[in-house]
């Protein structure tokens, strides 16, 4: 299946799109390229906002206000492997026999999985600005990410037949 299916079947069956990928080999750099796959949208989605601030405030540039956004996403790569482990080790006091790597591959495919919305919603941002229209996109792109990564991490920390580690 090609990840666009994937992303959308996200949207109906979580829990089996997850349970596809964790099917396959052990795969760091497939985990490290979903994260980096989710933080090159998020940084995309991020443009049309940048850009009406930059247009509201000429003293900023949108190049420099563009470069700050990608380097807080690369800060942003160690802070999601933590949460990651996190998640890992807070599953296991309920019974997790996942490992982290199913717990990184459930947290980096939701983040994946919810790109178009927030594409949905830096549009939305570039055209309105600051709404509660925005607010209500901002906590419905909440949730969506909540139901999958949650979703993703039952399978990865309860439907497996891994020993604990």
């Amino acid at each position: 299946m090609s990840v666009l299916e994937d992303i959308l079947r996200s949207y109906r069956a979580p829990r089996h799109v997850v349970r596809g990928y964790l099917a396959q080999p052990r795969s760091e750099p497939q985990a490290f390229g979903l994260l980096l796959a989710a933080l090159a949208f998020v940084f995309i989605a991020q443009w049309p906002g940048l850009s009406r601030f930059a247009i509201n405030h000429a003293d900023t540039p949108l190049f420099a206000l563009l470069l700050g956004q990608a380097f807080g996403l690369l800060l942003a790569v160690p802070v999601l492997y933590v949460a990651a482990q996190i998640a890992h080790w807070v599953a296991k006091p309920f019974g997790g026999r996942g490992s982290a790597y199913r717990s990184r591959i459930a947290l980096f495919w939701a983040l994946l999985a919810v790109s178009p919305v927030l594409l949905l919603r830096g549009l939305l941002y570039g055209l309105i600005g600051p709404s509660p229209q925005l607010t209500i996109a901002n906590i419905l792109i909440f949730v969506i990410f909540l139901v999958i990564w949650l979703a993703g991490l039952r399978v990865a920390e309860f439907e497996t037949e891994e020993p604990p580690r």
